[in-house]
């Protein structure tokens, strides 16, 4: 059964410390109840992946395998997360040139399992986490992944809002500037710590916002390689993680993508383990470089949304420090929340580095 229905429980139900925000009584007796071609008992495994929400594989009694996403356990931010918007985006996407996981359901009942969740087909591949993950890659094939991550890229850029329904999924104008007041806002509720330099450098960033230069058009929000699952031909198979879409200006949500892209010489990378820091892979101002040409655009003002990205990417790990202090698990969050905080400090810093003489 394909759909979004809302699922009712009358209680609430403990949750394993094994599986975080996971009630798997409640969540199999869902399944069996909305979905025609499952059957139990079934097995839930966490993929620990990023800070976020939380995404178990579930294999029912045939073998069948399928994707669960949910919140985090625990206070979250509000307008984070969001779990209902990856449904809509992803069924706007079934059926478009976007190679995304097809949607299977979505249940809003908060009662199932503590919040919303949705699931989806588990599409089989390798996803590159870190440098053991990409290190056993030739430099051909590091490059055919390379040239699909950016193709894949300029598809979701380029796709035909109105056609495939998502035309009014945010505003058309100045992206930059409703990005800058989204993740200001989100330290600002986190309340975690005095960030003076945060909230320095967001009135230095909007002040010198450029024009954007191209229509409008799918930003991702976190797009990357290990936001994506490579078939055995190493392109990309299935973008994952669409939480964070939204209508916006394609170089800007480029430009954040390739900060994930460390250089072996990079002083501070966003990524602690990056899956590009081999000799096998390209340099980022090639990525750079093939993505304007295939776009036939010039990248102007890559500082300004180099910067711009540092300061975004500091916002949102100072999120992730507040979230953890106050007990919330995501997948993969695991690290000490001192260790979180100087985190944030030093993607500030960076931030700061890269505006001088920008902003």
């Amino acid at each position: 059964m394909v759909g979004s229905l809302a699922c009712g429980s009358d209680r609430l139900r403990a949750m394993s410390t094994a599986n975080p925000g996971l009630d798997a009584d409640a969540v199999s007796d869902a399944l069996t109840h909305h979905l025609e071609d499952v059957r139990p008992p079934y097995a839930f495994e966490l993929i620990a992946a990023g800070g976020s929400n939380l995404t178990y594989r579930v294999t029912d009694d045939t073998g069948r395998r399928l994707a669960l996403r949910r919140p985090p356990a625990g206070p979250r931010l509000p307008t984070a997360h969001d779990v209902e918007r990856e449904w809509r985006i992803l069924s706007a996407l079934a059926d478009s040139a976007v190679p995304a996981p097809r949607p299977v359901w979505y249940c809003a009942d908060p009662d199932i399992t503590g919040a919303p969740f949705l699931v989806m087909e588990f599409v089989d591949g390798r996803v590159l986490r870190s440098a053991a993950d990409s290190a056993d890659l030739t430099d051909a094939e590091a490059d055919v992944a390379t040239d699909s991550l950016i193709d894949t890229q300029i598809l979701f850029h380029t796709v035909d809002l109105a056609a495939v329904g998502l035309d009014d999924l945010g505003r058309h104008d100045d992206y930059v500037g409703r990005q800058l007041k989204r993740w200001r806002t989100q330290v600002e509720r986190a309340d975690t710590r005095p960030t003076p330099l945060l909230f320095e450098l967001h009135d230095r960033l909007a002040v010198a916002r450029p024009m954007p230069r191209l229509p409008v058009g799918l930003a991702h929000g976190d797009y990357r390689f290990d936001n994506t699952i490579l078939g055995q031909d190493h392109r990309v198979a299935a973008v994952l993680d669409w939480e964070l879409c939204t209508t916006g200006d394609p170089i800007a949500d480029f430009a954040w993508s390739l900060q994930y892209w460390a250089d072996p010489d990079d002083p501070v990378t966003f990524l602690a383990d990056p899956p590009t820091i081999h000799d096998t892979f390209p340099r980022r101002e090639e990525v750079a470089r093939r993505y304007a040409g295939r776009m036939g655009i010039e990248l102007d003002h890559l500082d300004y949304y180099t910067a711009f990205s540092w300061w975004k990417q500091a916002c949102i790990v100072e999120g992730v420090y507040g979230r953890r202090l106050l007990g919330s698990r995501g997948g993969g969050i695991t690290a000490d929340p001192a260790e979180i905080a100087v985190k944030a400090d030093l993607l500030a810093e960076q931030a700061l580095e890269l505006a001088r003489g920008v902003v």
